[in-house]
């Protein structure tokens, strides 16, 4: 579980990021979550978006994903999302220090 403080940081990194995560009309389907968790293999910050035509909120993406992959959910603004999910097999130089 992170702080508010940790949170925070993560927040200030996610914002430079593009989005690596795209949710569509079919929602958190097995292929998203399967691209999320490949995409937790390089990274320990992802940042997604859900396209106009998803039913479901950036909130409720982000939830779901997080659930789903065992990750943080760090900020659903709009149509973005953060995750972070810690990655002890990452390059020193890769992981995020909180």
């Amino acid at each position: 579980m992170l702080t508010s403080k940790q949170r925070a940081a993560l927040r200030g990194l996610g914002g430079k990021l593009d989005p690596v995560i795209m949710v569509g009309k079919g929602g958190v389907t097995d292929a998203v979550v399967q691209e999320t968790e490949n995409a937790f293999h390089t990274r320990e910050l992802l940042k997604g978006k859900v396209l106009e035509s998803a039913l479901m909120t950036a909130r409720e993406v982000c939830d779901a994903l997080a659930l789903h992959t065992r990750a943080d959910g760090v900020q659903a603004i709009g149509n973005v999302f953060v995750l972070y999910k810690p990655n002890p097999d990452l390059p020193e130089e890769k992981r995020i220090r909180l």
